[in-house]
This record gives structure tokens, C-alpha cells and sequence, in this order.
């Protein structure tokens, strides 16, 4: 507002409200000429007032995109290792994409997010209740950085002075790639132990374990699904070595396998993504629960309930021990994004199913695995499944001709699925595809 009482118009940013003069003053103050003078854009990258995009119609812009996208082959998928997906009921879209939930960000604000609060500290309940772990989060980033910060946290709270985090030597080149990635800089190192016939070996790995081991990590269900038939004994050389012992999965798995608590799981990680998403081939939910013992430890945030002045049960966001939050080097971890949204989904579906869905879910995911092995093994020249153990949703499958060659054939029949190496295929079913296994064993026997 001028003296004269006028109102004028400021252009530039309204979070940066600076008059000429006072930018100009602040530039001199520097020693530049300009604003653009505080940046060295390399001019291969700097832009030049031309986007190249020629302006079009909506109606042009619709064509061309369709034109786009129809170049996209239009498989059936029957793909796995660690990316799953089953049916999302229409009533997930209806809700989670109401406006108040779509406009929230991080919920800092109580006061006028308390049922965004109570939908995550709800999730957090549903994790607690499949693991039997008291302390579970709501803010990973997927199964990879999760396993992470598992293993950052085994290096903060071990008993023992050892700085070793053994691995399955199955576990995913992604995962691996991630894991590494997070300790380097720590004096953290990550080895690998064992495995036979898809399974833990727990000789070798008791042969692996010792005084110089911080974590032990296992999967239930494997990378290749294999259901783990000896979890209690890893957590005993995990508890004998004075390691932690970190178990992987998903929330669909823990409808119905054991569970992690009751056979000695300090934490346990993986996706959450199964349920509430279809596959984003990137996006996920990081699965993560611990022991109460580790509560300070936990990255990410935990929505906590209390009770207002009142004396109303009421929700917030506490122990954000995250490093925007507290001093960086007390922080726990560098995650600073906002799973909020879709773990809300995953709470939603889990709700919508129940107890009883969800077993239903996972039974399915154990029967339709075992019936598309059986049907394929039939084929000549096919043998399946390679592991002779019980399976979750996938299984690995040996073909006597050149995999590669059978998948290309697959895929040029309308289905997808991965090359494990010269002689292995590995098939994922679950309730989206199941309806087309009678079409892939077809496939399959037209391709050898």
C-alpha cells in the first residue's frame, strides 16, 4: 500500500515479495548485475524461451496420445519377484480419491487432520496385528529401502561389535543394488549365505554367522516364490550370533504364513504395495515393524494416539525422527517423503477384505501357483516347479529349449514373463490373471 492509501500490484514471487529497489539492492550487495548472474546454467541445458511443443487443440493433443499409447503392447502379464498384482476394488479409487485426502500432504497440522491421522494410525494397527510386531511405521519408500534402514538400524542398536549384514545369495539384483547403496559410507558391510533348493541353507549360514554379524535377513515368501519352511531356525543363529534377524514379505503373505514375531523377527520389512495398488513398476509402500525396544530407532514417522484437552482420543504424528525434523546427526534417516495416500489404500483394502478375504486372498495365492505348476509341468520339454518346495503366487520353471527364445514366443502370443537365466522362467499367477492360465499353458506348448 502506497502513502496515498492505493493498493499496488507487485509482480514476482509471492513468497519472495521484494520490491526492484529492494532487489537491486540486494544485488549490488553481491556484486551482480541480475539475478540470473547467481546461476551458471551450462547453455546446453539452459532453457531458451522455446519448448519446442507446437500448441494444438485438446482434441489434436487426445489423437496424438492415443496414437502414442497404442504402440504399447497389449500383454497379460504373468510377472513377479517383488512387484504383485491383485484386483483393486473400485471402492478404493472412490475413496482415497476424495478431495480432502488427495489435497493432504504431511499430516503436521492435528487439528484439522484427524481422520487422515486415524486412517495411518489404523494402518499401522493392520501391520502390527499381521506381524506381531508392536511398532509399525507408515512412511517407506518399498521394499528395497526399507531393508535399508533395517540395516542402518541393526547398526545402531547391535549387541555385538560385528558390522556384517548377511543376505540370501537369491536376493534381487534391485534390492541388493539398494541395500549396498545404503550402507556405504557406514562401516556396514553386506555378504551373502547359502541357499538350497530356493530355501535358506541354515548349516551354511550357521557356518556364516558369528560375532561379526549385525543383521541376518531372509524372505517368506523368497524372491522365487518359495515358501521359507525353517524361519525359527534362522532367528535361533540370528539370536545365537547376537545379530538381529530382519524377515522380508508382503501384507498378502502374512495373511497366511507364519508369523514373523513367533518365530524370533527383530524387524520385519517389505511391501505394502500388494494390496491397495496396481503395479506401478517403481512406485511402492515400504512395509516396516519392529520391536518396542527399537521405537527411537524407527525411521520415517509414527502416528501416535492420546487425548486432546478435552479428554478425546486423538491423533498426531510423533517421533518424526526423520533429518528435517531433528539435528542431523541424531537423525535416524534421510526419508523424507509422504507415504501417506497410499498407505492409506492399503488400509482401505485390507479393511475391505477382512480377516477372512485376506486368507481367502492368500490361499488362492498358494492353490492357482501349484495348479499352473502341476498343468505346466506336463508339457514336454517343461519342468515345473525347479524348487520342489511350496510356493507363494510364482515359481520358477525350467524349459529345455533357450528361455529366451520360449519368452519371446510367449510374447508374441500376448503374455509376459521373466528370464531368470539361459534355461529358467519364472511365472507370477494371482487373481488378475488367473482367468488366462488356460491360454498360457497353450502358449507354452505351442512355444516348445
Amino acid at each position: 500500500m502506497t502513502d496515498t492509501g492505493r493498493h499496488e500490484r507487485v509482480v514476482g514471487s509471492p513468497y519472495a515479495p521484494h520490491t526492484p529497489e529492494e532487489t537491486a539492492a540486494m544485488l549490488e550487495a553481491v556484486g551482480v548485475d541480475s539475478e540470473a548472474d547467481l546461476f551458471d546454467v551450462p547453455s546446453s541445458v539452459a532453457f531458451d524461451g522455446d519448448l519446442g511443443i507446437e500448441p494444438r487443440s485438446e482434441r489434436e493433443l487426445r489423437d496424438e496420445l492415443g496414437a502414442m499409447f497404442a504402440k504399447n503392447d497389449d500383454l497379460t502379464e504373468f510377472l513377479g519377484r517383488e512387484h504383485h498384482t491383485h484386483y483393486v476394488p473400485s471402492v478404493i479409487d472412490d475413496l482415497s480419491q476424495r478431495a480432502e485426502f488427495l489435497t493432504s500432504y504431511t499430516q503436521y497440522q492435528p487439528e484439522i487432520t484427524q481422520g487422515f491421522l486415524q486412517a495411518l494410525f489404523e494402518y499401522q494397527s493392520l501391520l502390527v496385528e499381521l506381524t506381531g510386531l508392536p511398532v509399525a511405521n507408515c512412511s517407506m519408500y518399498d521394499a528395497a529401502t526399507a531393508l535399508g534402514e533395517a540395516a542402518r538400524l541393526a547398526g545402531r542398536v547391535r549387541r555385538v561389535s560385528g558390522t556384517t549384514v548377511l543376505v540370501p545369495d537369491l536376493l534381487s539384483a534391485n534390492k541388493r543394488a539398494v541395500l549396498d547403496n545404503y550402507v556405504d559410507g557406514t562401516d556396514l558391510t553386506v555378504a551373502t549365505y547359502p541357499t538350497d533348493d530356493g530355501n535358506v541353507d541354515v548349516d551354511a549360514l550357521s557356518e556364516s554367522a558369528d560375532a561379526e554379524t549385525a543383521m541376518i535377513y531372509a524372505e517368506n515368501p523368497t524372491v522365487r516364490g518359495t515358501i521359507e519352511e525353517q524361519l525359527s531356525a534362522v532367528g535361533e543363529v540370528a539370536d545365537e550370533a547376537g545379530a538381529l534377524f530382519c524377515l522380508g514379505t508382503d501384507v498378502v503373505a502374512l495373511g497366511l504364513l507364519e508369523e514373523p514375531a513367533s518365530v524370533g523377527a527383530d524387524v520385519v520389512v517389505g511391501e505394502a504395495d500388494a494390496l491397495g495398488l496396481p503395479t506401478a513398476y517403481g512406485m511402492g509402500l515400504g512395509l516396516f515393524a519392529t520391536r518396542e525396544s527399537f521405537l527411537r530407532q524407527v525411521p520415517g514417522r509414527l502416528v501416535g494416539a492420546g487425548e486432546d484437552a478435552s479428554g478425546k482420543r486423538a491423533y498426531t504424528l510423533t517421533l518424526q525422527t526423520r533429518e528435517q525434523h531433528i539435528r542431523k546427526e541424531r537423525a535416524t534417516s534421510n526419508i523424507c517423503t509422504n507415504q501417506a495416500w497410499v498407505a492409506l489404500r492399503t488400509a482401505m483394502h485390507l479393511a475391505w477384505l477382512g480377516p477372512d478375504g485376506l486368507v481367502d486372498l492368500a490361499s488362492q495365492c498358494v492353490r492357482e501357483a501349484e495348479s499352473l505348476a502341476a498343468r505346466l509341468n506336463e508339457v514336454r520339454g517343461i519342468k515345473a516347479p525347479v524348487h520342489d518346495r511350496h510356493h507363494f503366487r510364482e515359481f520358477l520353471v525350467r524349459t529345455d529349449q533357450p528361455a529366451s527364445a520360449i519368452a519371446a514366443d510367449l510374447e508374441s502370443e500376448g503374455f509376459a514373463v521373466h528370464v531368470v537365466d539361459e534355461h529358467r522362467l519364472q511365472v507370477c499367477v494371482t487373481d488378475v490373471n488367473a482367468a488366462e492360465t488356460d491360454a498360457l499353458v497353450d502358449a507354452f506348448e505351442e512355444a516348445v
